[in-house]
């Protein structure tokens, strides 16, 4: 990509994978880009479950029955810990935002690295909790399978599709 404007146009959400193998060169560069992404006060309230092995992502496939997510032949869980997240003075908990810069930076990481992937949050999350085993404050929040795209989606231009500056931003009030 020339710049990251670039990069951010092409990023579209993966629903059809490869049966190739992500390298581990990669996955690492990836997970890293993800480490070092912001979070309110710094506090870093995630955890990052990779799934590799193809019977958990069986087993993982049952918390979200898609045919294609099998495909993936790696599925990140992005988990946030909602005892570690910063607070807001009115209470509201920062661990939400934070794990969607942690996959915003994957997700950009893994365009970069011409790997695809697709956000998913429409699982069942107590399912998933007992697969992985996690402790009771950590909550897997969104799935992001990763692996090499098997085609381009059918409406390449779907992904560009945007509201209109002036419908969005707004300057000194709103």
């Amino acid at each position: 990509m020339e710049n990251f404007y670039e990069l951010a146009k092409s990023r579209y959400s993966v629903r059809c994978y490869l049966d190739k193998q992500v390298e581990e060169e990669k996955l690492n560069y990836i997970l890293e880009c993800g480490r070092v992404a912001p979070s309110a006060a710094n506090y870093q309230p995630w955890h990052v479950v990779v799934i590799r092995d193809h019977e958990m992502r069986k087993k993982l496939s049952g918390t979200y029955n898609r045919a294609w997510f099998l495909q993936a032949p790696v599925i990140l869980v992005l988990c946030g810990d909602h005892t570690q997240g910063w607070k807001r003075a009115d209470g509201k908990d920062h661990t939400d935002v934070d794990i969607s810069i942690i996959a915003d930076h994957i997700t950009l990481a893994a365009a970069e690295q011409g790997l695809g992937t697709c956000w998913i949050c429409n699982f069942d999350a107590k399912k998933c909790s007992e697969i992985l085993q996690l402790p009771a404050h950590i909550e897997p929040i969104t799935y992001l399978p990763l692996g090499y795209p098997d085609n381009v989606p059918d409406n390449t231009a779907r992904h560009l599709v945007r509201k209109s500056t002036d419908q969005i931003i707004h300057w000194d009030k709103f």
